[in-house]
């Protein structure tokens, strides 16, 4: 494969994972604040690719690795949270201190923004979370941004 089509199936697989998390955002699945970081290492990821296949300078493509490696790791780190390995960030976990700013006023309104925690599994498909396939599929995407870098046409 050539170091074009490489960096198209990467930066195209970031583009496809933060299209699919718009889309579940479209479905009613409002994002936690991990889960909105996960995204921004995707559109740097696809900027990359862009500037890498324009410019033609093929070391752009190690950044494109590290920005997959990026938000593999935040969705390693998001699973863990999920799944009680470990703590997460007191602002967006059920026993975070951050939360302890609200009043019963603030939860029982309507217009209040939706509390969406991150220690909670929204959605899932084979026991796995959204944070737990973002996990994977970028890992997978590490290794096209790396083909990319040393791929010689």
């Amino acid at each position: 494969m050539t170091h074009q089509k490489y960096l198209l199936l990467a930066a195209g697989g970031s583009a496809a994972l933060l299209g699919g998390a718009f889309v579940f955002q479209l479905l009613g699945y409002a994002p936690c604040a991990m889960c909105l970081w996960q995204r921004w290492p995707h559109a740097a990821a696809i900027v990359i690719g862009l500037l890498a296949l324009v410019l033609g300078w093929r070391a752009l493509a190690w950044l494109g690795a590290l920005a997959a490696a990026i938000t593999s790791g935040i969705g390693v780190y998001h699973t863990g949270v999920e799944r009680g390995w470990w703590e997460g960030p007191a602002s967006c976990t059920g026993t975070g201190s951050g939360l302890g700013t609200l009043d019963g006023g603030d939860l029982l309104s309507l217009d209040a923004p939706a509390l969406v925690l991150c220690d909670q599994v929204s959605w899932e498909f084979l026991t796995l979370s959204m944070a737990s396939w973002n996990a994977l599929f970028s890992a997978i995407l590490v290794v096209f941004w790396i083909k990319a870098a040393l791929q010689r046409d």
